[in-house]
């Protein structure tokens, strides 16, 4: 036994446990009236419940419960779940995909490991080339970003941007116009990297604070995201006003509490519900270095509460103040990093070379920023969405968006949804990139 209690995995000894013990999964239609039961019951492993939470949030399921427990050699959960709509999950590829990647052949075999679409840093990924920027964002830096892509004729597949508390990461799917295949050539891709570092740099500022990469080997988009952002440091500083803004729309609150007689601390949240919240959470504990023994996950609607008993990896719990204020810090910016309160575009066209530098710019030269982007291509077909305010920090003006109308409108179709107009009104369930569908016909072949 690890220090604290915490088991020792031996990877020899794991593999053979799971071949001997393989997780057992089920997707159960019968026992709830309103929405599916997921139970994994698996041997422990490090990181195992982030893995099954990512694999569910990747199909975009709503989890309305959950019940963790994974003290000692065993892990057992259950997850309550629904489509996006509040619907039970009947769809056979969905559930045969959440079996599969679950059971055994998700832990034996390569499946699951390689679906390319949620997962970003290899060099050449068939026909894409995956890279990754961060820096301080300011408006218009998408558009400058996009515009030398497109002028180095680079196509954008597909791309995921996250935005917080002046800082922004990027993770961006291309492919070489004349080839439609990943870009190898090393001059070109260093032209490309030391052009966006330029733009990335700020005035006083070094190379520390810009970065570029094209080689992060397989790690998962929005985990990558979170990992870059929390790199930066974006929960320390100044909370800004839309920061502040949306923490009080979903009226966050966090807290981290001791229970001495069984030496775990307790990190309760409380906040408005969303799509991959239990994600987010996970996700970032995980990477503090954080162990989830048990967990209990429950959704009245609008909100959620969400309670973890955790101990660091070397079985130690959350001791000082100090430690705990970085708790609640890191997982509220966790939270924050995929809300926006800002008028959401979607953009709908025939997909082309340097499409996305053309729309970002007319965003720009309208004074709109953008906060959240997801950008994918399903066919021929561009899907672009993207959460914008006005640069300025006053509310978008509506005339604004007419001129967007006019600009894009001949070659796009453009949808324009309104943040919740009250605070009393919950968030609506947007999703902004990748879809199960969108993914099976644009990566897998």
């Amino acid at each position: 036994m690890a220090p604290g209690g915490l088991p020792y995995f031996d990877p020899d000894y794991e593999s053979l446990s799971i071949r001997i013990n393989p997780p057992r999964v089920s997707v159960d239609n019968h026992s709830c009236g309103d929405c599916t039961l997921v139970k994994v019951d698996s041997v422990n492993k490090p990181g195992i419940l982030l893995e099954v939470v990512q694999i569910l949030a990747d199909l975009d399921l709503i989890i309305t419960k959950a019940y963790i427990s994974s003290d000692g050699g065993w892990f057992m959960d259950v997850f309550h779940v629904t489509d996006q709509q509040g619907n039970k999950i009947t769809d056979d590829l969905t559930i045969d995909y959440i079996e599969k990647a679950l059971g055994p052949k998700g832990h034996t075999s390569d499946e699951r490991k390689t679906w390319p679409a949620k997962r970003v840093g290899v060099h050449s990924m068939g026909d894409y080339t995956a890279i990754e920027l961060v820096g301080r964002d300011r408006p218009g830096l998408l558009s400058e970003i996009s515009a030398v892509i497109a002028n180095l004729k680079f196509n954008v597949a597909a791309a995921e941007v996250w935005t917080h508390n002046t800082k922004i990461a990027c993770v961006v799917y291309l492919n070489d116009d004349t080839t439609s295949q990943g870009v190898d050539d090393p001059t070109r891709l260093s032209t490309m990297e030391e052009q966006i570092k330029n733009i990335l740099r700020v005035h006083g500022d070094d190379d520390k604070v810009a970065h570029t990469n094209f080689s992060m080997g397989l790690t998962h988009i929005d985990r990558r995201l979170h990992q870059m952002l929390f790199a930066e440091m974006d929960y320390e500083g100044k909370v800004l006003t839309d920061e502040a803004d949306c923490a009080a729309f979903l009226e966050l609150k966090i807290s981290v509490d001791r229970c001495e007689e069984k030496g775990y601390s307790v990190v309760t949240v409380r906040c408005r519900d969303r799509s991959k919240l239990m994600f987010d959470i996970v996700c970032t504990l995980t990477d503090m270095k954080y162990v989830v023994f048990h967990a209990t996950i429950s959704s009245d609607s609008p909100y959620a509460t969400q309670e973890y008993y955790i101990r660091h990896v070397d079985g130690s719990p959350v001791t000082t103040e100090g430690e705990e204020e970085r708790v609640v810090r890191c997982i509220e910016a966790a939270i924050l990093r995929r809300v926006s309160q800002g008028l959401s575009l979607e953009l709908c066209g025939k997909d082309r070379v340097g499409l996305l530098s053309e729309v970002t710019r007319v965003l720009r030269e309208n004074g709109l920023s953008v906060s959240r982007a997801g950008v994918t291509t399903v066919g021929e077909q561009a899907v672009n969405i993207f959460y914008v305010r006005d640069a300025s920090g006053n509310p978008v003006d509506m005339k604004t968006i007419e001129r967007l109308r006019k600009e894009v409108g001949q070659t796009m179709m453009v949808n324009v949804k309104k943040p919740p107009s009250s605070s009393k009104e919950p968030q609506a369930r947007n999703k902004t990139s990748f879809s199960l569908q969108s993914l099976l016909e644009r990566f897998l072949p």
